[in-house]
């Protein structure tokens, strides 16, 4: 996990590609509820989950998260995905690229999301 953490601030965000790991659901009103693992450890995954009554924890996203969350299709890069939010929502997203920024950087942390792309862009930044 440090190893990961280290080589993510070396690429350019806007370069990556993320795409959707977990479980979720859309509403009605587009709003995506993002069903996460309550446990991460495997052994506890194992033992615990079959035994209690809610496995995971439901994580409701707002308007804007939920339109980053259901572009995250393994297809778009960041870039794309901000200029579709700033077509879309206009001043409300704005400061876009660092809201971006910390949106993802939260994603990654709790494994939500992967980069498809992180390790060619880690190594056209070595060359």
């Amino acid at each position: 996990m440090g190893r990961r953490e280290k080589k993510i601030p070396e690429v350019n965000l806007l370069d990556l590609i993320p795409m959707r790991i977990i479980d979720y659901e859309v509403d009605d009103e587009n709003m995506v509820t993002i069903f996460a693992p309550r446990f991460k450890n495997r052994l506890l995954r194992k033992w615990l989950m079959p035994r209690i009554k809610r496995p995971y924890v439901k994580v409701r996203l707002d308007d804007i998260g939920s339109s980053v969350w259901l572009n995250c299709d393994g297809r778009r890069n960041v870039k794309e995905i901000a200029v579709i939010l700033r077509e879309k929502f206009e001043e409300r997203i704005e400061p876009c690229y660092d809201r971006l920024g910390m949106f993802f950087q939260q994603l990654d942390r709790a494994r939500f999301i992967c980069y498809t792309n992180l390790e060619e862009c880690l190594k056209a930044q070595q060359e």
